[in-house]
């Protein structure tokens, strides 16, 4: 008790600690902590609530739309003038798929398009990647200004060097090399060649961002790597693809899943050049409804876009199986190559 007593009577260094209870613990310094907690608790609740609303809202305007035409694509002709049927279809079908699978020719083409679009990815996270590595590293003239021409791809909209680019692969010729050797200059309209040669001499399709992304990567990368490779007798080619292409390899596959999805949806380029139907689907995708209702004999616009729909989600599906198997990869790669932050 006179333990108890005495420190009633002592003053604690801060005042706001004075009153204790009979077991000596300090009464405002718990109401203090308790405040504390509650408030971080609410704070806490309150961004929480907000972060959930955001994500929310942005799922409903991105998501919103491809599950509309996911619904649709399965109603009937019954379903699609009901206009109590919303979401859910009372008298699903399949036969949207069916035509549009056929209309498409959508195996072959498919395969046609994932083959075009994989071996341009491949040669784009090649060429890119080395002008992107001598960007970093290495000092030569006008380094400064061919830079510049690099963001200047990625500025100005291609749209402004269409005429340039057609007039280019109507009558391609190398210095009239070709003129002299073939005779006339060859037309490389109505092929897939224009789209290869723009992607080795890297100024294919994005081809700016790509150089930009690995240029803030390898800059990122420490230089005693490549000396220590140069110690052990590597020269600058095995140094670059046995070393540092491996280190950056977050950039290269964010590179190709980028290229691989923006060559895959291209219509830009494959309008421009004239490349045909059945190499790509994109292309073919735009004229299903005329298509389906030619053939079909089909008028009704309204039923016509439920084809439409069907033929846009399959047109998606290898992307979101592409997206879901290397999503790990793909966000790892964004957070590392320099386009965050």
């Amino acid at each position: 008790m006179d333990k108890v007593a005495e420190a009633t009577k002592k003053k604690p260094e801060n005042s706001e600690l004075v009153p204790v209870d009979p077991k000596g613990f300090h009464l405002k310094k718990m109401d203090v902590n308790t405040k504390s907690k509650i408030t971080e608790g609410f704070k806490g609740f309150l961004l929480g609530l907000f972060r959930w609303v955001v994500l929310i809202g942005i799922a409903y305007v991105i998501l919103g739309p491809v599950l509309g035409i996911l619904a649709r694509s399965f109603f009937s002709d019954a379903d699609n003038y009901n206009t109590m049927v919303y979401m859910i279809p009372q008298n699903p079908t399949m036969e949207r798929y069916e035509i549009a699978w056929k209309t498409l020719n959508y195996t072959s083409t498919s395969i046609s398009t994932i083959i075009y679009s994989v071996t341009l990815m491949i040669i784009q996270v090649l060429m890119c990647s080395m002008v992107g590595y001598g960007f970093a590293r290495y000092d030569f003239p006008l380094k400064k200004v061919l830079f510049a021409f690099v963001v200047v791809m990625i500025v100005i909209p291609t749209h402004t060097i269409m005429l340039p680019l057609y007039m280019t692969f109507a009558n391609f010729d190398i210095f009239g090399i070709l003129g002299l050797i073939m005779g006339n200059s060859p037309n490389l309209l109505g092929t897939v060649w224009p789209m290869y040669i723009m992607t080795f001499f890297a100024c294919g399709l994005r081809s700016g961002l790509y150089i930009y992304i690995f240029n803030q990567f390898f800059r990122g990368l420490p230089k005693e790597i490549e000396e220590a490779a140069y110690v052990d007798g590597c020269g600058v080619w095995h140094t670059y693809f046995r070393i540092m292409l491996r280190n950056a390899t977050p950039a290269a596959i964010t590179v190709a899943i980028f290229s691989l999805v923006w060559q895959y949806n291209d219509t830009f380029y494959a309008k421009l050049f004239n490349i045909s139907d059945s190499v790509l689907l994109s292309k073919r995708i735009a004229t299903l409804g005329s298509t389906v209702g030619n053939v079909y004999r089909i008028y009704d616009p309204n039923i016509l876009q439920l084809y439409m729909d069907a033929g846009i989600i399959l047109v998606m599906l290898p992307l979101v199986i592409i997206y879901v198997l290397l999503q790990k990869q793909f966000i790892e790669g964004v957070e590392r190559s320099g386009i965050v932050g």
